[in-house]
């Protein structure tokens, strides 16, 4: 069972909408332009904002749909973790685009979301407050994924949701080492600022 929810959450969370996305409002590859990331930020930088909204709704929702097909095929909770996390895999290494994806924030807070809502509640008050102070949505991601494993521990949740929240964190911010680079090195764009 845990493999199959692991291959559906795979699946659902590789479909590239913010490929999709951009190819269909401007006929760019996103792999290409701006920063090359395949997500919600870079369609806001190449595109357009509604683009970039739609893309963010659909990411988070593919996330929350991985743990909801996993429930229902009444996998138990570390299955439906893994259902997510493989959800956030297959965002940043989509088998559709030779595995360059985006970096998993949205659709991270989709799956805990759906697994500790407290905690993602707060993931995402730490990521629009950075943001709204600094205009760097890659701290913004880094900070607020950061935030949900401490959270999901102290309000209680499974050691199964904790330590996939701590796992999928710490990948996230892995796939945000270049970004955190550059905010050291002061070259990290803004929000807003197009490419």
């Amino acid at each position: 069972m845990t493999v199959l929810v692991a291959c559906l959450g795979y699946l659902l969370g590789s479909v590239p909408f913010a490929f999709l996305f951009a190819r269909r409002a401007k006929g760019v590859d996103l792999r290409l332009i701006g920063s090359g990331n395949v997500g919600a930020a870079n369609v806001l930088r190449t595109t357009t904002r509604t683009a970039a909204l739609c893309v963010m709704l659909l990411d988070v929702g593919k996330g929350a749909a991985a743990v909801i097909v996993a429930r229902l095929f009444q996998a138990d909770l570390p299955s439906q973790v893994v259902a997510g996390v493989a959800a956030v895999v297959g965002h940043v290494f989509p088998v559709w685009l030779r595995f360059q994806g985006g970096k998993g924030v949205a659709t991270a807070l989709g799956v805990f979301a759906a697994l500790a809502p407290a905690a993602s509640l707060v993931g995402l008050a730490v990521f629009c407050l950075t943001l709204w102070r600094t205009r760097f949505v890659s701290l913004g991601s880094v900070s607020g994924v950061s935030a949900v494993a401490p959270v999901a521990w102290l309000t209680g949740a499974s050691p199964a949701v904790w330590l996939g929240a701590l796992a999928t964190g710490g990948f996230i911010v892995f796939k945000h080492r270049a970004n955190l680079a550059r905010l050291l090195a002061g070259t990290e764009p803004r929000i807003g600022e197009r490419a």
